[in-house]
């Protein structure tokens, strides 16, 4: 799923500059540019002047080498790299064959457009993507901003196929909710309700009756938007609260979850928590070497001793590590009831051992989730334009999770300091200050690149 395309502009004084974050190898400090050249455009894709962009741990596991896309970028381009992948933006340029189509009124996008970007760009071609699987999130040719190619942290960022992933941001949603859209409020979305099934079997409101099979998202379209206010008789956990798991609490709250279980270290993470729609909170004890837990010695985890007392000894219908940490994926398996679900939407940076005959003898479905489509995919919904209507409606708040907006300097600083932890909450850059690219309109850009 390499990217082979994409080939970083080599600065020149006919070329207009942006700004933007920069690293020129893995773990050496990020810093700023005023002279880095925007990216070129490709065919089929759109320039994007960005005007949000979140900073996630995702951008930190690149900047750490952990992640295999950005040591292939490296191996195959060399440095610098721009990190960053969630955010939104207004199309200031389209690629020479969606400006073709754009002449002849046969183009969904437009010059100007207020847009949503997502991490996955899906080829729409491939096998993955095709019938009869229709699943884009794990696209194998597809190009992920701040990961195949140069990301978000600048004042520009070209996307390719821009028609089949760009989404226009309906009126009333800000830039910086439709960032928070990018990339962690998405990827909850698809943990919880398509990859979880959190709405797959419903015993709602004690009717006791059941319904059984996949839930379509929109099979009954005002049930879950605005006017839909039921309760599904389930019980989520969600391990570790930073923005991706606030997002999980938020999304399952939304959707009616009865119990909402959040566990972190953190209180300050548990009282957002709270008021995001968690029931419970766990506060665990602080990462640190994992017991080889089993059987007759699990009674002794603090995190398990909770969490049964609050499910009478039963566990968890869904559990999600979204912290990704050894911890926080095996307590995730070990609270999870017989015949329930794990997710693992967060991403370990090492290998870890799982009690698999735990998972054969209960029965418990562990399940990958990443990212999210903005195309119609195996459940039958567009993950980004469900979340769009949602947030339109206002059954969603992403701005809820958004703990600051920041200058790039600031947010390059809150990534490098997630070598300490996660903030509470999302940190949002809205302000690149004055770039020399900066306030460059697209006829300029239109002569000049």
């Amino acid at each position: 799923k390499f990217e082979k395309t994409f080939q970083p502009r080599k600065p020149s004084p006919s070329l207009i500059m942006m700004k933007g974050a920069i690293y020129t190898s893995f773990h050496s400090p990020i810093t700023t540019s005023t002279t880095l050249p925007i990216p070129p455009i490709p065919p089929d894709g759109a320039l994007i002047a960005i005007r949000a962009t979140g900073v996630c741990r995702s951008d930190w596991h690149g900047w750490k080498g952990h992640d295999g896309d950005v040591r292939h970028f490296f191996q195959t381009h060399g440095p610098p790299f721009v990190p960053g992948h969630e955010a939104s933006g207004v199309i200031v340029r389209l690629g020479s064959d969606l400006a073709a189509k754009q002449s002849s009124s046969s183009s969904s996008l437009r010059v100007g457009d207020r847009v949503a970007i997502p991490f996955i760009l899906s080829c729409g071609t491939c096998r993955e993507c095709l019938p009869p699987r229709n699943r884009p999130t794990i696209c194998e040719r597809q190009h992920q901003p701040g990961f195949t190619r140069w990301g978000t942290f600048a004042e520009y960022c070209a996307v390719s196929r821009a028609e089949r992933n760009l989404r226009e941001i309906p009126e009333g949603v800000s830039f910086v909710e439709a960032a928070a859209l990018g990339c962690r409020f998405g990827t909850a979305f698809r943990a919880v309700l398509q990859q979880g099934r959190l709405l797959d079997v419903e015993e709602r409101n004690g009717s006791g009756k059941e319904k059984e099979g996949r839930t379509h998202l929109f099979e009954n379209r005002e049930k879950y938007f605005s006017n839909y206010h039921g309760t599904i008789q389930k019980t989520v956990a969600v391990f570790g609260c930073g923005g991706l798991g606030l997002s999980c609490v938020a999304i399952a709250s939304a959707f009616g979850a009865a119990n909402i279980i959040a566990v972190d270290i953190s209180p300050a993470a548990l009282e957002k928590a709270n008021e995001l729609g968690a029931t419970h909170t766990v506060q665990s004890p602080l990462l640190q070497p994992i017991p080889l837990w089993n059987d007759d010695n699990i009674a002794e985890n603090n995190v398990y001793q909770q969490i049964m007392q609050f499910t009478e000894g039963m566990g968890v219908d869904l559990a999600i590590d979204a912290g990704g940490f050894e911890q926080t994926c095996l307590d995730a398996l070990w609270t999870c009831r017989r015949g329930g679900t794990v997710v693992q939407v967060g991403l370990p940076s090492k290998t870890i051992a799982m009690p698999m005959a735990r998972v054969a003898g209960r029965e418990i479905t562990v399940v990958g989730s990443h990212g999210f489509s903005s195309v119609e995919d195996d459940s039958g919904v567009s993950a980004l334009d469900a979340i769009l209507e949602l947030v339109k409606c206002g059954k969603l708040e992403p701005a809820k999770l958004v703990d600051r907006e920041v200058t790039l300097e600031e947010g390059v600083q809150a990534l490098m300091d997630m070598d300490k932890g996660s903030p509470l909450g999302m940190v949002m850059i809205t302000d690149f200050g004055p770039g020399v690219g900066a306030g460059a309109g697209a006829d300029e850009i239109t002569s000049r690149l």
